[in-house]
């Protein structure tokens, strides 16, 4: 079988297209670069969908935790305190373990007249139960960033503002919210990459892959299995996810650019591999 036959039969497999059976015998190069990158897309959904809505809720925690009163304040600081003070991989099993008991219990919502129910048994799915682990653990390791970089916004930028006669909104979205990116964005350019790369927990939780379409770690250690030899799989997987590590790195450098393009001197986002050691 060619290499570009390979491609078209596998390809995308761990979406459910293609070739139903994984090759059990003759395994070749080809078949394993395809197949994990077939499941690493897998990983690049869970990563993009974290990092987008996690974003979203951290910034309106770190709001919360600097700007609100006590009734917004204190959970969210519990909320990053918990989230921040436990590990990924303990949060994973949990999350699984309530999740198989939701659907036991069931969803119903009596309206009088009518009852509706739901079915939450696609909560202990991989595709939805993991990325909402990864979502909640990365908006608090988010939100402590983004705290950090609120009560860093210059004082006078606030007063000059005010002094215009911004309103709130106004102010946040010209003054406030800017600056808050631009002093936290290099660290948060760290948490996208450790996002990323905590993706390969899922293989090892209790979140199963449906039909064999798991991500990128579950072919790599199928085929480590199958052909008796971890040199080839596992550094393939190794490459895939420093090649994605470097585009999050140039694209936050883009960002970056974008967001001190004022600046005479802007910071610059470098590779570097200090910066990308997980926490």
């Amino acid at each position: 079988m060619s290499c570009s036959q390979t491609l078209w039969d596998y390809g995308l497999r761990a979406f459910g297209y293609g070739e139903r059976l994984l090759p059990k015998t003759d395994i070749t190069f080809c078949e394993q670069v395809v197949l994990i990158g077939s499941g690493m897309i897998w990983n690049v959904y869970f990563a993009v969908v974290a990092i987008i809505f996690g974003f979203l809720f951290a910034t309106a925690l770190a709001f919360a935790r600097v700007n609100a009163g006590p009734l917004l304040r204190i959970p969210a600081n519990a909320f990053v305190f918990v989230f921040r003070g436990s590990p990924l991989f303990i949060q994973f099993f949990f999350a699984y373990e309530l999740f198989v008991q939701i659907p036991r219990m069931g969803f119903e919502v009596d309206l009088g007249f009518m009852v509706l129910s739901a079915h939450t048994s696609w909560l202990t799915k991989a595709w939805l139960g993991a990325l909402i682990v990864l979502f909640l653990n990365t908006s608090a390791y988010s939100a402590e960033i983004f705290t950090g970089a609120l009560r860093a916004v210059p004082k006078g930028d606030v007063e000059a503002a005010d002094a215009f006669g911004m309103n709130g909104r106004t102010k946040f979205r010209r003054i406030v919210f800017p600056t808050m990116l631009r002093l936290a964005w290099s660290s948060y350019s760290n948490e996208a990459i450790f996002l990323f790369h905590s993706t390969a927990l899922i293989f090892f939780t209790g979140f199963p892959a449906w039909r064999q379409q798991g991500d990128g770690l579950y072919y790599a250690n199928y085929f480590a299995e199958n052909t008796f030899n971890p040199f080839v799989s596992y550094p393939i997987i190794a490459v895939y996810f420093i090649l994605g590590s470097l585009l999050i790195v140039g694209f936050f450098g883009l960002v970056s650019k974008r967001l001190n393009k004022h600046v005479a001197d802007p910071p610059k986002l470098k590779f570097r591999m200090g910066s990308i050691l997980a926490r």
